[in-house]
C-alpha cells in the first residue's frame, strides 16, 4: 500500500488558514495537519520530527506548508525548514504568509502583461507605487516590481516604518539594494504624478487612491487593486476588471480588479502545490517561483 501524501502546515500565528487547507486538499494532497501559534526556533524539531517518520519513500510523500501573516518571518522559517534536512531525508517547503506571495505575484504579473499589450512596455525603469507596502502582500509586490527593474516607493501610514522595510527589502531579498524606497501615506498627493503604476495592498475596505490622484498622474498606464471589500482600494476601479480603462485618466490608464487578480493568484497557488507534491527531489518554493508561474499564467 502507497503511503499517502501529508502535508504539515506550519504557522506562527493563532489559526491555520482555512483557505489554505482547502487549496492543498484541492491540488491532490491526502492529508494537511495544522500546527498554529509556532516560534522560530521549534520549526526544526518539527520538520525533522517529520522527515525521520517515513523513510526514504515516504519523505516524497511529504511536504511541509509555512503561513503566517509576514514576510520575513516566513523566509526565516523557510530557511529553518532547509537547515532541518538531513540528506536523503529531505522534503519539499512552499511559503504564502496570509496568501502574500501569491496574490503579489498575481498582481505583478497581470500589472506586466497590461504594460506589454497596452503599451508596448515592461516595467524596467518605471515608477512604480505600492499603498500598503508595508504589509505582506505590499512588499512583496514591490520586491518583485524592483528584481522586475522599477523604482519602486513603498508607502506607509509612518514613513519610518516604510524606510526600515524598504531598507530591509532591498538588503535580504535582492531588489539591488537602492531599488525601493519608503514614504509616508500623505505624501501620496506630491508623488503620484510620477507613477506609472500604482499597486493597491492597503487594508481592505479603505479607498487609498482617489479620483483626483487618477485625473492628476499624467504617466499612469496601470493601477491594480488587491481588495475585495467596497469600497475599491483605487477608485474607478471594477472588481472583475482586467484592463479597463480607468475614468477620468488622461494618460490613458488601465485598471486591474481584485477578482482578475485573485483568479491569477488561484491557479498560482495551485500549481506550487502540485508541483510541490510532484516533485521526485525537494524543491523550495515561495515568491520568485510564484511570479515565474504567474507570468506563465496571464501569458496564456
Amino acid at each position: 500500500m502507497e503511503k499517502p501524501y501529508i502535508l504539515h502546515m506550519i504557522t506562527p500565528t493563532k489559526n491555520l488558514s482555512p483557505f489554505d487547507v482547502n487549496m492543498a486538499l484541492d491540488a491532490g494532497w491526502d492529508n494537511t495537519v495544522g500546527y498554529t501559534n509556532v516560534e522560530k526556533d521549534e520549526v526544526q524539531a518539527l520538520v525533522q520530527d517529520a522527515i525521520f517518520s517515513r523513510g526514504p519513500t515516504g519523505v516524497k510523500r511529504t511536504g511541509i506548508f509555512l503561513g503566517g501573516r509576514e514576510m520575513y518571518l516566513a523566509m526565516d522559517m523557510m530557511e529553518n525548514c532547509q537547515e532541518a534536512m538531513v540528506p536523503p531525508f529531505e522534503v519539499s517547503c512552499f511559503a504564502d504568509p496570509s496568501g502574500a506571495f501569491t496574490t503579489a505575484a498575481g498582481m505583478v504579473a497581470c500589472a506586466e502583461q497590461a504594460l506589454k499589450d497596452k503599451f508596448d512596455t515592461d516595467l524596467t525603469g518605471k515608477c512604480v507605487i505600492v499603498m500598503g507596502g508595508t504589509g505582506p502582500v505590499g512588499s512583496t509586490a514591490a520586491v518583485l516590481a524592483a528584481k522586475a527593474g522599477a523604482e519602486v516607493k513603498i508607502m506607509g501610514r509612518a514613513k519610518d516604518k516604510s524606510q526600515r522595510v524598504a531598507a530591509l527589502c532591498n538588503s535580504e531579498y535582492g531588489a539591488d539594494m537602492i531599488g525601493i524606497q519608503g514614504e509616508a501615506n500623505d505624501m501620496i498627493d506630491d508623488v503620484v504624478h510620477m507613477a506609472d503604476v500604482i499597486f493597491a495592498a492597503a487594508a481592505a475596505g479603505v479607498q487609498v487612491i482617489k479620483e483626483k490622484h487618477i485625473e492628476t498622474s499624467g504617466r499612469l498606464k496601470v493601477a491594480a487593486d488587491v481588495n475585495a471589500v467596497p469600497p475599491s482600494g483605487i477608485a474607478g476601479l471594477d472588481l472583475m476588471g482586467n484592463c479597463e480603462p480607468i475614468a477620468g485618466s488622461k494618460s490613458g490608464a488601465v485598471g486591474i480588479g481584485a477578482l482578475a487578480i485573485g483568479n491569477v493568484k488561484y491557479q498560482t497557488q495551485h500549481r506550487l502545490l502540485q508541483e510541490m507534491r510532484d516533485s521526485d527531489k525537494p524543491i523550495y518554493l515561495h515568491f520568485e517561483r510564484a511570479f515565474e508561474i504567474a507570468r506563465e499564467i496571464v501569458k496564456g
